[in-house]
């Protein structure tokens, strides 16, 4: 059994932002599938596939962690079945990275993955960033238009990055 897992925060107030690229991705991935997030447990919304489940913890951001722990726990996961997908502020906008392994960098909700899960496989959709702003207020604000076209690109990229992931095809390393 593979995990999924989309990182993002769960009042509707974030769905357009930068931070919800890891749900926007896990969103797409289950509609391409034909699976709906209809169940609630281990902290997280799921959609449950043919060896695959997808999440997205409702636990906010910065606490991911403790859905992933508990997810984790419930299926039964070994560190390699279970990948996360997220946005990084320090990548160009559209770069899509799978690590099998790493830092969280300056992802705080990975940090705090990192620090109660461990140092799991990760696929990063990068959304740039915007010097004139302040972190915070970047990764918490709308996506405008223009960088919507180029992250339904890289959600495209993610997805197929994932099928492999679940299909155990993934195993090295890889940025597009």
């Amino acid at each position: 059994m593979k995990i999924i897992v989309g990182l993002g925060n769960p009042d509707g107030k974030y769905a357009k932002t930068y931070h919800n690229v890891g749900f926007s991705v896990v969103d797409m991935f289950a509609a391409q599938n034909r699976v709906k997030f209809n169940k609630k447990k281990c902290l997280s919304v799921i959609a449950e596939g043919d060896g695959f489940v997808v999440c997205k913890p409702q636990t906010y951001m910065n606490l991911s962690g403790d859905a992933v722990s508990e997810l984790k726990k419930y299926y039964h996961a070994k560190d390699e079945d279970i990948l996360i997908v997220l946005d990084d502020i320090d990548m160009p906008k559209g770069k899509v990275r799978f690590r099998l392994t790493g830092s969280a960098g300056t992802h705080n909700g990975l940090r705090d993955i990192v620090a109660k899960v461990g140092a799991v496989p990760r696929l990063r959709v990068g959304i740039g960033r915007d010097a004139s702003m302040d972190l915070a207020d970047y990764v918490l604000s709308t996506i405008d238009l223009s960088s919507q076209q180029t992250l339904n690109e890289a959600y495209k990229t993610a997805c197929a990055l994932i099928n492999k992931f679940v299909l155990g095809e993934l195993c090295q390393d890889t940025t597009i």
